[in-house]
């Protein structure tokens, strides 16, 4: 079983990204959600903290391993902070962690060092897709075998950074499976679209990509000609939008807290009101649950339980709900302020109800 206590390196890896998600990205969150950018030094000090490094081996340029528990640690810390701010940072992650998992020995030697070893770079990935009923499990965006490769088609939508992206892995149906496939910008037949207007996230740039006929090589397809497995791709990316879903949670229950804890209505601080105390306590209990339930399911990844999908899954459907709930009620704890743009409680519960459909904006 799993320890609810962090080895002395996540400490410090946790303390640092917390100090970052604090004094940087919380401390920009609101311009930058005004202005729908965010400053590039912002996002280099993100990565200069050296998370993603931290879990590539040293034989690809980095200097750790992965390991899922970690990974939804630092999760939290940084969409502690902020949501977009925080994805932005991981972006890189949505390509190099797939490649980490089930990239062929090729694929990790030629992409991962220059990525790890070098400032932050747009590389990104295409999963979500613009229909109802979509379905990481069963995508409308195909590949065919062509000859020596293969010819991608469909539409993609939420994908970070798609217009200056270096490369990105486009996930298409191959038959009845789900696969990744290395596509370079510029690719004949790629096109990026205009930029997703989204009700959260502003700052974080979201795109839709079309595919028209875009020829990849066999030695392009994630894994090599082989190809791989998707479920531990689809696990890792669960978990991270899980973690980031409870870290912004956290966030707006404890804003919300100390607002009642401080303001005075009619003589009597906010939070001494009944209802507003019972509140606060259910939005800190869910958070608490949810968190249980997801290092469990962390640790199940990391020690190669067959349940652990499962587990992924539930953990991610959890923390979408509770996110919801968490930071509706901080509004509602903060009354007519929680309404005013100046607070960030309504930025938190715009950004918190991405999360029943942005599953593959983060891998970790």
């Amino acid at each position: 079983m799993y320890s609810f206590e962090p080895t002395e390196e996540q400490q410090m890896l946790l303390d640092t990204i917390n100090r970052y998600a604090v004094n940087d990205l919380r401390a920009q969150a609101y311009d930058a959600d005004e202005a729908g950018e965010l400053p590039a030094r912002l996002i280099e000090k993100g990565w200069e903290l050296g998370f993603l490094q931290a879990s590539i081996p040293e034989a690809y340029g980095g200097f750790g391993d992965r390991s899922a528990v970690t990974g939804v640690l630092a999760a939290e810390e940084f969409a502690y902070g902020d949501l977009a701010g925080g994805l932005a940072v991981l972006t890189p992650g949505l390509f190099a962690t797939p490649i980490l998992l089930a990239g062929s020995e090729e694929q990790k030697q030629k992409y991962l060092p220059p990525m790890v070893e070098a400032e932050w770079q747009p590389f990104t990935a295409a999963l979500i897709e613009p229909s109802f009923d979509f379905d990481p499990l069963d995508l409308h965006t195909t590949a065919v075998e062509d000859g020596d490769g293969y010819v991608l088609n469909g539409v993609k939508m939420y994908v970070p950074y798609a217009s200056t992206a270096e490369a990105m892995i486009v996930y298409a149906r191959l038959g009845d499976q789900t696969q990744g496939f290395i596509v370079e910008k510029d690719a004949p037949g790629l096109k990026v679209g205009e930029r997703d207007k989204t009700l959260g996230v502003y700052a974080l740039p979201l795109y839709r990509v079309h595919l028209e006929g875009v020829r990849v090589a066999k030695s392009d397809r994630l894994g090599g000609a082989e190809g791989h497995e998707f479920a531990p791709i689809l696990d890792a990316s669960r978990l991270a939008m899980a973690a980031m879903a409870i870290g912004l949670s956290r966030g707006a229950m404890e804003y919300a807290r100390d607002y009642a804890k401080e303001r005075d209505v009619f003589g009597v601080k906010v939070a001494q009101k009944q209802a507003i105390a019972f509140m606060l306590a259910e939005m800190a209990t869910e958070i608490e649950a949810i968190r249980c339930l997801l290092w469990e399911a962390a640790w199940m990844v990391d020690s190669g339980k067959p349940e652990a999908s499962k587990f992924a899954y539930l953990a991610l459907t959890g923390a979408a709900d509770a996110a919801m709930m968490v930071t509706d009620r901080a509004v509602q704890v903060l009354g007519g302020h929680g309404y005013i743009r100046e607070f960030p409680v309504e930025r938190w519960m715009r950004n918190g109800r991405g999360f029943a459909m942005l599953n593959g904006l983060v891998v970790i």
